[in-house]
């Protein structure tokens, strides 16, 4: 089965991220800031949302397969943009972290069933936090995970405190979220972060077999299936996310919020203060 076949309809041609729907059902979501890691700025975060809720009135679509253009699928956040903004860095975050809430929870909340494709890394509340908010999640074998808020002085959010939790269990998400280490795609499918891993060069094939096998289910029993699972967490998760926006943007305003992110940019040890 090829990987992908020609779009029957192209929703959003370009910009931060494009939607195309195939024939048999499958919306193609792409995230297209390649040059910047797909990292998170306010502006793809909008147009996620904005992706993400053409979907939902399309009732054409029976099933959505979201990927990362270029050598990885999320980076996280933006911290070039984020430690351009000095000390007006909370406002930018209200914003940032607000529309990450929308558009993780109406991931959660969308009729179809959604596939995510990882390549490269999947960090911060955009990689980790989009991975631990769709249904299904196909790695491949050199893909890496990392929570890395902590690392920047920041909390987690896109509701990873309570979603990571249901995931992988309290004890190895306080781990995952406070320690940061380099998660393999190997152990993330080992302790349930992720669905299925692929040889690299079979990536897409998979996820896309995997999308289109969903595609052809009843989406009315798919639909109900999957709300039913996530309302046992869901509610939990959505009030989670204001407190974690709040989090994020008192945090953000604090000298150890620029001093992890210029650490990051100049990949070196952060030297935090508390202050």
């Amino acid at each position: 089965m090829s990987a992908e076949t020609n779009p029957m309809d192209v929703l959003v041609a370009d910009g931060p991220v494009r939607l195309e729907l195939h024939a048999d059902g499958v919306a193609h979501l792409r995230l297209n800031r390649p040059e910047s890691a797909n990292g998170l700025n306010v502006e793809l975060l909008r147009a996620l949302h904005d992706a993400v809720l053409r979907v939902h009135g399309d009732g054409r679509v029976r099933a959505l397969l979201l990927t990362g253009e270029g050598k990885n699928f999320c980076a996280g956040g933006d911290v070039h943009t984020f430690l351009s903004k000095g000390e007006a860095l909370p406002d930018y975050i209200r914003v940032a972290t607000s529309l990450l809430q929308l558009a993780t929870a109406a991931l959660i909340r969308l009729n179809p069933p959604v596939v995510v494709a990882v390549q490269g890394f999947a960090a911060g509340g955009g990689g980790m936090g989009l991975v631990c908010s769709v249904d299904f999640v196909v790695a491949a074998e050199s893909a890496k995970f990392l929570a890395g808020a902590t690392r920047v002085a920041m909390v987690p959010d896109a509701g990873v405190s309570v979603t990571l939790t249901q995931l992988v269990g309290f004890r190895r998400a306080m781990e995952i979220l406070m320690l940061n280490p380099v998660i393999t795609a190997a152990e993330a499918k080992a302790m349930g972060l992720i669905t299925r891993v692929a040889a690299d060069a079979q990536l897409m094939d998979e996820a896309w077999a995997l999308a289109r096998q969903l595609a052809a289910g009843a989406p009315a029993a798919l639909a109900n299936t999957k709300r039913l699972l996530w309302n046992g967490i869901g509610q939990s998760v959505e009030a989670a996310m204001p407190e974690e926006n709040h989090a994020q943007a008192v945090l953000s305003g604090m000298a150890d919020a620029r001093e992890g992110l210029a650490a990051v940019i100049e990949k070196r040890a952060p030297r935090f203060t508390g202050h």
